[in-house]
């Protein structure tokens, strides 16, 4: 693999040596004279693998040692030892340094060093990256044969071999994050890391020592430095979810990184610098939040490079079957349920549910069936009274279940109208008028709720 490796050493010559070897092995090399501009240089990019002399003027190597295993404990660091210096180079491997390498240089030394050393970490960050799928239980792919599920998947293909940055847009549980994932497997960025941030779960006052890092003692609780996700997904992909929940001034200063790539840790002076490719991912409509001035207008035309749109569960009912043969599979092999299966009759109700918090609904649906009625048969009679008692999507040539044909009307475009106005109606009622509720429920956004029972004449209390 080529990696990006940095060489500390205050002797000119020994610079020289290592990087013709490195270089003729395909990797990228920069070089430090000090201590004090390694971490430097550490700071602005983060390296794959440093080679570390342990005698240098200024601060010595056990100190930059120190340093790098607070601000970046999985960075492997390759010590240089002159001679006397093993017991010394032993101690640094007890600090964490990965090996050492003995002075006069060995050309095979070297090579067979960083190759395991990048080896090694190649391996520890794909076992972190497992280890996190597996604790998360992550899907990974779209499961479907709707047109707009292959619509989508097509697009994903397309767009995700580019650089260019992608803004994914969708109701909650339609599963942006999975479509994230999607384009970052199939990138060349692939085998760098995607580092997820939920940008309405991380509290204002933290938001930005979040996604840039902090310095020690940069305020209250900062007892050591800390990188942040930009740094974290160098030379990945950084997917910045719930985007429209930003305060416009975390805003602003996003805007400037993402133009430019730079940053300053909290509480620091040095620039950062990183290579990320951006995906950004909301449930709201940030036309209107714009409108309502909630949303910068250069900040939206900047990651709206690829515009996509993850549709609804409601706008794919014939993938249900599917997704619940899915969620069976894979909740029975990952938490030891005994299987169960669905009739036809119960199938034919849940395709016709409306499933407001879509995919995710559907899959908490599966585990709650699971939990209930394992190594069983669930009928119609055994689902939860929520889905029975909720007005049903229409099948294909069948009328809800719930609601009349509309009789006045004479088109198919007046007969929808009739039907949505009636509808929203009688779930306001339900609702006593609360419309929070009935927008939670049904899965639209309030402002789009609003304009809809305006335009029906549907008083809202």
């Amino acid at each position: 693999m080529q990696a990006r490796i940095l060489v500390v050493d205050d002797e000119q010559d020994i610079r020289f040596s290592l990087r013709g070897i490195l270089e003729d092995e395909g990797h990228e090399v920069h070089e430090a004279e000090s201590g004090e501009l390694a971490l430097r240089l550490v700071g602005e990019r983060a390296p794959d693998l440093v080679l570390l002399d342990i005698w240098l003027t200024g601060i010595d190597g056990l100190e930059v040692l120190d340093t790098l295993r607070t601000r970046m404990p999985d960075l492997p660091v390759i010590m240089i030892s002159g001679h006397g210096n093993i017991e010394t180079a032993v101690a640094a491997i007890k600090k964490g340094a990965f090996d050492f390498i003995e002075k006069p240089l060995s050309l095979e030394k070297v090579i067979l060093c960083v190759n395991k050393a990048l080896e090694f970490n190649t391996i520890q960050r794909e076992n972190q990256e497992l280890r996190l799928r597996l604790g998360s239980e992550q899907i990974s792919t779209l499961t479907g044969r709707s047109a707009a599920v292959l619509a989508l998947r097509q697009h994903i293909a397309q767009v995700a071999p580019t650089e260019a940055w992608v803004l994914i847009t969708g109701e909650n549980g339609t599963g942006k994050e999975i479509v994230a994932r999607m384009i970052h497997s199939q990138s060349r960025r692939g085998a760098r890391p995607m580092v997820a941030v939920n940008c309405a779960a991380i509290p204002e006052e933290l938001i930005e020592s979040e996604l840039f890092g902090h310095e020690k003692g940069a305020f209250t609780g900062a007892e050591t430095a800390r990188s942040g996700r930009f740094e974290q997904a160098d030379g990945g992909t950084l997917f910045l979810d719930e985007i429209g929940d930003m305060s416009l001034k975390t805003q602003a200063k996003i805007l400037r990184i993402l133009q430019e790539q730079k940053f300053e840790h909290v509480g620091g002076r040095r620039t950062v610098t990183v290579d990320v490719r951006v995906i950004a991912a909301t449930n709201k409509d940030l036309m209107e939040e714009i409108r309502e001035g909630r949303f910068r207008e250069d900040l939206y035309y900047r990651l709206k490079v690829f515009p996509l749109v993850v549709p609804p569960l409601r706008e794919r009912a014939q993938d249900i079957p599917l997704l619940i043969e899915d969620f069976l599979e894979r909740l029975t092999r990952l938490q030891g349920f005994r299987p169960l299966s669905f009739t036809e009759d119960a199938l034919r109700v849940l395709c016709t549910y409306p499933w407001p918090g879509n995919v995710r609904e559907l899959k908490n649906f599966v585990e709650r069936m699971l939990i209930l009625y394992a190594g069983s048969e669930v009928g119609p009679e055994d689902l939860p009274s929520e889905i029975l008692a909720a007005p049903a999507m229409a099948a294909p040539g069948a009328p809800p279940r719930d609601l009349p044909i509309p009789s006045g009307a004479v088109d198919f475009k007046a007969a929808r109208q009739e039907f949505e106005a009636e509808f929203l109606r009688r779930k306001l009622e339900e609702f006593e008028g609360s419309v929070s509720r009935l927008a939670e429920s049904i899965g639209l956004e309030r402002t789009y709720l609003y304009r809809k029972l305006k335009a029906y004449g549907i008083q809202t209390g």
